[in-house]
């Protein structure tokens, strides 16, 4: 058995009962049922994910994965791609915006090399899986073949039953790959059946000739793949890329170890897209962190039914909006595990909800 089969196979419906009891626990906490709105709806997800509530949440991981992307030499960002290498440099020494935001959360940052075009140095933070340096042109030809989409997501699979082995329960994950909102518009049109000009953005903020660019690009790559649309590795082989994959595998791999996923931006949820036609039980498992800026996302969270829990128009990637996703998901937790309920702080609830009335006597636990 492959650790791709492995994965899915692992892969359990979320637990209802424990969703329950937590709705339940809800209601009993010393506030107005509903009051604390979609926290309270977090709380229940992340029950059902650990199959337990009022709990504190433990440690929490944004796992950025990296690939280059051979379509980036076709114009379509405003950067050029060695800066794939040196940003992941930048992830290791700890000076990236991920690296602050997840000091702030009190999360770990972990870089997966699914697939960067350059030697990069061993490092304790460094997770060293790349499958080969770089993507194909998907204008031109696959991004990789079936077998290298295939090791890319396994890399990511068993990066997230790494981190599930150390104690991880929620798992950021992120990108880093010039070219890579190219790559996951396509993976987002191949899979929706939506045109490139409604799932192309600016990424890193690409100028109109450049925007004009990577529209061609994505709709050129899309119509020589002619990739079926139910098949997520194949859509991820045709017109995706290594690191995409990657964070496809772990979404499968946090599934499958009941870990909460927090979805970072576009090409993060490009990637969910694919993981959850490879599992489809995968979906239950994710939380969308945030609403990029980029046309694509809002498509993509469409698509999987997600509804995200900021919006600051972001447009980084890195995991940066899923790991300022993971304090609110800290802070859920939280109010469940330590917030009172109305009997053990005597306060009154409402009218003909028999909760304790604070004039009786409450017996002691």
């Amino acid at each position: 058995m492959s650790v791709l089969q492995d994965a899915v196979g692992r892969i359990a419906p979320p637990d209802a009962g424990a969703a329950e009891a937590a709705r339940r626990h809800q209601d009993d906490l010393t506030k107005p049922p509903g009051s604390l709105g979609r926290l309270e709806e977090l709380a229940v997800r992340l029950a059902a994910v650990r199959g337990r509530d009022a709990v504190p949440l433990g440690a929490c991981a944004v796992l950025v994965c990296a690939g280059d992307h051979g379509v980036a030499a076709r114009g379509v960002s405003a950067y050029p791609a060695e800066v794939t290498p040196q940003m992941v440099a930048n992830f290791l020494a700890g000076g990236a915006a991920i690296n602050v935001i997840a000091r702030a959360t009190g999360a770990r940052v972990a870089v997966l090399d699914a697939g960067v075009a350059a030697d990069l140095p061993e490092h304790p933070g460094l997770l060293a899986r790349k499958v080969r340096r770089g993507s194909g042109d998907i204008v031109d030809g696959p991004a990789m073949s079936r077998e290298e989409a295939r090791a890319a997501v396994e890399a990511g699979i068993e990066a997230a039953w790494s981190l599930a082995g150390e104690g991880v329960e929620a798992l950021a994950v992120g990108d880093m790959g010039i070219g890579n909102t190219t790559a996951a518009s396509a993976v987002v049109a191949a899979i929706t059946g939506r045109p490139a000009a409604e799932v192309v953005g600016r990424g890193t903020g690409v100028d109109e000739a450049g925007l004009a660019r990577k529209r061609e690009a994505v709709a050129a790559a899309v119509a020589r793949a002619a990739a079926d649309p139910a098949d997520g590795l194949g859509v991820l082989a045709e017109v995706g890329g290594l690191e995409i994959a990657a964070i496809a595998g772990a979404v499968i791999g946090a599934a499958s170890r009941r870990m909460l996923c927090v979805l970072d931006g576009h090409p993060a949820t490009a990637a969910a897209l694919a993981a959850c036609l490879i599992a489809p039980g995968a979906v239950e498992y994710c939380v969308a962190g945030h609403r990029s800026a980029e046309r694509g996302h809002a498509v993509a969270l469409e698509h999987l039914g997600l509804r995200p829990l900021l919006d600051l128009e972001l447009r980084l990637g890195e995991g940066s909006g899923a790991a300022l996703a993971l304090h609110l998901v800290r802070v859920a937790a939280a109010l469940s595990a330590e917030m009172a309920t109305f009997s053990s702080a005597r306060v009154s609830g409402p009218a003909g909800s028999g909760a304790a009335n604070p004039e009786e006597p409450v017996p002691t636990p």
